[in-house]
């Protein structure tokens, strides 16, 4: 179209002419305030966990980032630095994090140390538990398979900060391109026949099967359920927008190919009665759960009768982590719109907890005795395993957390 020049003047008058109207907009905040607890300006961090005594622990996975070298679970001794825990030893194998004597390289097999680890607990006795996938990537940002004797389950008694359990998976239960991701406890006698309780554990993996393994904490003992089923699979076509950033994946190298949501069953929480496993995929939206007693039982008929009885509650938004609180409320990150919410069961809504703009990336999320949910930001979306495969990070990473309603506190199942 041809605009003569004082077309086009009329054209720059309207456009520079100031309007005395206010034009609604997107607050950016919402529900209760943030807080900056902790600071990361050295490895990149995941996951947090909070004692009874406020100490305060998290991890540092291998397998996002080849440069988590020194250490990959740490306690927080101050509002910006870390010390590797439960000592430097144990965080530094022999030789590295990864064989390269195999072919293809395996993450190292040993059980007596640290290869790289995803989530760390404390249960409701107040131990830490570490949870190790045995798997570390490579500078080109390949992620190794495992190998038996790296992924496994670490108890850690924080009053003399030494190791009283370690639970190795077998093969069959944590394959070699599992993502082992997150554990939830239930401590309760009367649910295994060991009397020491269980954990439910989420596999994220990007290149094998989802899924839900149960560990028996007294007898080792381990089994899955929902194995490769649609509900911990991630959505063909996901799609998620962050930061107004269309973000898509690079599962196997940052040399691509680009696909679309391919982290499967990630976050996980118990209900407060112990009686409901709630569970999602970072690959979808929707939260769906599976009653406790049909994941306890590992037989012929089991897994159908685990399959028929998952309950869709809808959407939620893209979270990473999920955690409960004595309330009954099941929180989670809503990624794409900076937020953490939480899924009421009793009335079956969702409901914005805390927004703000800082929040990049709810990774981990995790409730104290002191009735703060505690949650990590850490842009995850822009690392090198997202296209276009650069490293788009901004340091500082960051520890938050918000007081939850109705004096809610930590569920102790015990």
């Amino acid at each position: 179209m041809y605009f003569k020049s004082s077309s086009l003047a009329l054209v720059a008058s309207i456009a520079g002419s100031a309007f005395t109207q206010q034009i609604a907009q997107d607050p950016g905040k919402g529900g209760v305030p943030i807080e900056v607890v902790h600071l990361y300006n050295d490895e990149y961090p995941q996951g947090i966990a909070v004692s009874s005594t406020g100490r305060k622990f998290s991890n540092y996975a291998r397998s996002l980032d080849p440069n988590n070298i020194a250490y990959t679970v740490t306690e927080l001794t101050s509002n910006n630095t870390e010390t590797p825990y439960p000592s430097a030893e144990i965080n530094s194998p022999p030789g590295g994090a990864i064989n390269m004597s195999t072919t293809p390289a395996t993450g190292a097999n040993y059980e007596n140390y640290l290869i790289g680890v995803q989530s760390v607990v404390i249960d409701p006795l107040d131990r830490l538990w570490i949870l190790d996938t045995g798997r570390a990537a490579m500078q080109n940002g390949t992620n190794v398979p495992s190998s038996v004797g790296g992924p496994k389950l670490i108890g850690v008694n924080l009053t003399n900060n030494t190791i009283f359990k370690t639970i190795v998976f077998p093969p069959n239960v944590v394959y070699s391109d599992s993502y082992i991701n997150d554990i939830r406890f239930d401590l309760r006698p009367s649910v295994t026949a060991s009397g020491q309780g269980l954990g439910y554990i989420t596999d994220s993996s990007q290149e094998g099967r989802n899924g839900i393994i149960i560990v028996d904490l007294g007898t080792g003992e381990s089994w899955r359920h929902l194995d490769g089923t649609a509900y911990v699979r991630p959505e063909t076509g996901f799609l998620p927008v962050i930061w107004g950033e269309t973000v898509y994946s690079l599962p196997n190298s940052v040399k691509g190919p680009i696909s679309q949501g391919t982290f499967g069953s990630d976050g996980i929480a118990l209900s407060a009665d112990g009686a409901t496993l709630y569970f999602s995929a970072v690959g979808t939206r929707y939260l769906y759960s599976v009653p406790t007693a049909r994941l306890l039982v590992n037989d012929a008929t089991s897994e159908l009768l685990a399959q028929q009885s998952v309950n869709s509650h809808g959407q939620k938004g893209i979270s990473d982590g999920l955690e409960t609180d004595s309330n009954g409320f099941i929180y989670g990150g809503d990624i794409e719109a900076n937020s953490i919410i939480f899924f009421n069961p009793a009335n079956g809504t969702v409901n914005i907890f805390a927004r703000d703009p800082r929040i990049g990336w709810a990774d981990t999320l995790s409730v104290a005795t002191d009735g703060y949910l505690y949650f990590t930001a850490n842009q995850l979306w822009r690392t090198p395993m997202f296209y276009p495969g650069t490293d788009r990070r901004v340091k500082p990473y960051v520890l938050f957390r918000a007081q939850l309603p109705g004096n809610g506190t930590k569920v102790k199942l015990s």
